[in-house]
């Protein structure tokens, strides 16, 4: 957000903060969800070159939807998930190393 809009609001009464603080995360609950996001958006980006959600899913014995969530972020898909799926699609250990690495 620009810091004039900010200021408009905060002079009209509104309080304007970051989602970390509005839902009272911890630095580590914060960081594990752009680790999350980094290795969802990272998986589509790849999967997308080499194949469908659905062969994907055929692959790693899951369902299209369930890949359609983790691409997306879903809270409800693991880590562990995501990181088969990457595997899956040929990612290697380093790969996955340097997407997590680059989290801020």
């Amino acid at each position: 957000m620009d810091e004039s809009k900010k200021r408009r609001l905060e002079s009209q009464g509104w309080k304007v903060v970051t989602v970390k603080d509005f839902l009272e995360l911890t630095p580590e609950e914060a960081t594990l969800i752009e680790i999350r996001l980094a290795l969802s958006k990272n998986l589509k980006a790849r999967r997308q070159k080499l194949m469908t959600q659905k062969e994907l899913a055929t692959k790693l014995q899951s369902s299209q939807p369930r890949i359609a969530k983790a691409e997306n972020g879903d809270n409800s898909v693991s880590i562990e998930l995501l990181i088969r799926a990457m595997l899956a699609i040929g990612a290697s250990p380093q790969d996955i190393g340097q997407v997590i690495s680059q989290v801020k």
